[in-house]
């Protein structure tokens, strides 16, 4: 973790929001905004991209005449988590503090509402996602604002040469940079059968379908894809269905294609497997694609990110979004509020956006066509569907509609890629769905 302490001189004068941002300050900037501000966000991995966000709170900083220090903190081996458990025990630390996906909901007796600098967002930068809703919402109370810095759409990333060859599919054809996709015919089943030719062509797909969040997430999307929900939204406990059976039965042909060692792939696994040329296809955000570009130049040149394959219930992508959320014990909540309007005004996200390389995602659905992801390259446009322009697939997380609290023990347990694997592997269908029950019933209890 590392730390940066910038200087600022005591707040002197009150001043409202610029008209041309086209809202209003969620409070009157009074000498009670002032003093200092402990700021917590995600250590980026792309190189540039904190010094964007420190030079953005630097530009609000000097603005507002207040003392800012911000740590970047790493989320390897869960130091956020880590970070984000220690704070709520001891009630105390950072005024903003990024947290992930679930953590908002965990922590929601300890978050500060953000209803007066989420809806007013809205109203700028367009409707959010639903399952920002679902991460970032109690009731009415908007547990955090949603951050661009490290939120993320795990898509498809294919080789534009190999799909071609092997599965007779042209992925820049069925989603051309700068129009809507024509993907009508990218289907579960087209995609099996992708899968099937492709591995049968010596490069197989490269989907993990181990008990990391990659995988967790990638097998999610699948299971909404055939409607097979485990935990229903009430908490009622539904694995029991032919949605579920379907999709276990999906998965079962699909890990036939796979390489063997899956199960045990974790995080950093479909990149390798995409950078060293092996695979044809893998489920992530554009880091891989961006790592290739610096170390494997011959691959990166090939690739193209595109949507999900539709199922038998529609089209979803796995996104897993970070919020800034600014903790009911802050010292200086009025001051990190004005903060986070100030980093998600359209021209802030902007600039984040542009030094993540396009990886960071903005949820407001007036953000997702930002020049970055038309320009990126090579090839030119990669990109462009990365933050789903036309709204072609629904944003999702893997173990909703679950309510959050247990959709996240799903989620950390890794139960949907476990029953894919425990399958496969030869268990009977109705015993794969009873220890499922049973795991998820403890869950209802703990």
């Amino acid at each position: 973790m590392s730390r940066r302490q910038l200087s600022r001189r005591q707040f002197v004068a009150a001043t409202t929001m610029s008209s041309a941002a086209l809202m209003t300050a969620p409070y009157v900037r009074t000498a009670h905004a002032a003093g200092k501000l402990a700021i917590g966000f995600w250590d980026h991995w792309v190189p540039g991209a904190n010094r964007a966000s420190t030079e953005l709170v630097n530009e609000w900083a000097d603005k507002e005449n207040v003392e800012v220090s911000i740590d970047y903190i790493n989320s390897q081996a869960n130091k956020d988590v880590v970070t984000i458990t220690a704070e709520a025990q001891a009630k105390s630390g950072h005024d903003v503090l990024a947290m992930p996906t679930w953590w908002p909901h965990a922590q929601a007796d300890l978050l500060e509402p953000m209803n007066d600098v989420v809806e007013p967002l809205i109203k700028l930068n367009g409707e959010v996602n639903g399952t920002v809703k679902y991460l970032g919402k109690a009731g009415d109370k908007w547990l955090g604002a949603p951050a661009s810095i490290g939120s993320q759409i795990k898509s498809p990333c294919s080789r534009i040469d190999l799909m071609k060859k092997f599965a007779n599919i042209d992925v820049q054809e069925m989603y051309p940079a700068g129009a809507p996709p024509r993907a009508e015919k990218w289907t579960t089943e087209t995609f099996l059968k992708a899968a099937e030719a492709c591995h049968k062509g010596g490069f197989p797909f490269g989907i993990g379908i181990g008990q990391t969040a990659d995988s967790v997430d990638a097998v999610g999307a699948f299971f909404q894809a055939f409607g097979a929900e485990v935990v229903d939204a009430r908490g009622n406990v539904t694995v029991r269905n032919d949605n579920v059976r379907q999709v276990l039965d999906y998965f079962k042909k699909l890990m036939a294609f796979l390489p063997p060692d899956v199960p045990a792939w974790d995080d950093a696994s479909n990149n390798k497997w995409l950078i060293s040329g092996k695979g044809t296809l893998i489920l992530n955000p554009p880091s891989a694609w961006a790592v290739a570009k610096r170390d494997a130049p011959e691959v990166a040149e090939l690739c193209w990110t595109h949507g999900f394959p539709v199922g038998p219930k529609g089209r979803f992508a796995p996104f897993v979004p970070y919020f800034w959320t600014v903790w009911s014990f802050s010292k200086n909540k009025q001051a990190a509020k004005s903060l986070l309007l100030h980093l998600s005004q359209p021209a802030a996200v902007e600039k984040l956006v542009a030094a993540s390389g396009g990886y960071d995602l903005p949820a407001f659905e007036k953000l997702t066509t930002l020049k970055t992801w038309a320009e990126q390259g090579p090839p030119k446009g990669t990109l462009y569907h990365y933050p789903n322009p036309h709204k072609h697939q629904i944003l999702s997380i893997s173990a909703s509609p679950a309510p959050p609290k247990i959709a996240q023990q799903i989620y950390a347990q890794a139960t949907l890629t476990k029953m894919c694997v425990r399958f496969h592997q030869g268990e009977a269908m109705e015993k794969t769905l009873a220890w499922a029950e049973s795991e998820l019933e403890g869950f209802m209890r703990s």
